[in-house]
């Protein structure tokens, strides 16, 4: 993917992140990382979804340092650079404020194995503690949180969703916000009965190859 790709994805899928319920008005960010220098793109801080174009794309180092764009990143830009540091495979960071994940993120309640698309995430989804918003104190707390899954709430604040490329860390967010109402309504219903380590286990096995075609 080329810079000008990137730029137009970052756009399309912020747009797709109010047009599917996943944030409000400037919330959230999104940002990908280019495979052939490590430069990471990202959507720039407080600005309208629906008012973006290419020029509003920021494009910093490895080190947050920007290199191209008029204007100030995502305040969020830490937690983007330690999530690409930790896992090499990320490609990709989507951060929702959608709300049943971030009601769960309240409640301080990680999302269990309610329903087997928590798989798109892995066996759950663990709760990073609460940290102040754009610090390094909230950089920290994600990034020591995700472990090797593909998703993580932030406590009192909303969730983060990677993937290998900006559309499988849209879907990841998507699915995962399908579960957290799941989850929430059986908790208002009455009492979860939850997946076991077994059953979790066949279903990350199976999402291994899910989607795929064969050639």
């Amino acid at each position: 993917m080329n810079p000008s790709e990137a730029k137009a994805r970052l756009i399309h899928y912020g747009k797709a992140m109010l047009a599917h319920n996943l944030t409000t008005g400037s919330g959230g960010n999104l940002s990908v990382r280019l495979p052939a220098d490590g430069r990471v793109l990202i959507t720039p801080s407080g600005m309208a979804y629906s008012d973006l174009t290419p020029e509003d794309i920021v494009t910093c180092d490895a080190n947050g340092r920007v290199v191209a764009g008029r204007r100030n990143p995502s305040s969020e830009l830490g937690f983007h650079l330690a999530l690409y540091a930790r896992r090499r495979q990320i490609g990709a960071v989507v951060h929702t404020h959608s709300v049943y994940a971030t009601t769960l993120a309240c409640m301080h309640r990680e999302i269990p194995a309610v329903h087997y698309l928590v798989g798109f995430a892995g066996p759950k989804v663990p709760l990073a503690p609460y940290a102040t918003f754009g610090t390094p104190e909230l950089a920290r707390a994600v990034s020591d949180t995700i472990g090797d899954h593909n998703a993580v709430l932030l406590a009192n604040h909303g969730m983060v969703a990677v993937g290998p490329d900006l559309t499988t860390a849209f879907n990841v967010a998507e699915e995962i916000e399908l579960v957290a109402r799941i989850y929430y309504q059986t908790l208002v219903a009455g009492e979860p009965k939850l997946l076991n380590d077994a059953q979790m286990d066949a279903v990350l096995e199976k999402f291994k190859t899910y989607g795929k075609q064969e050639t």
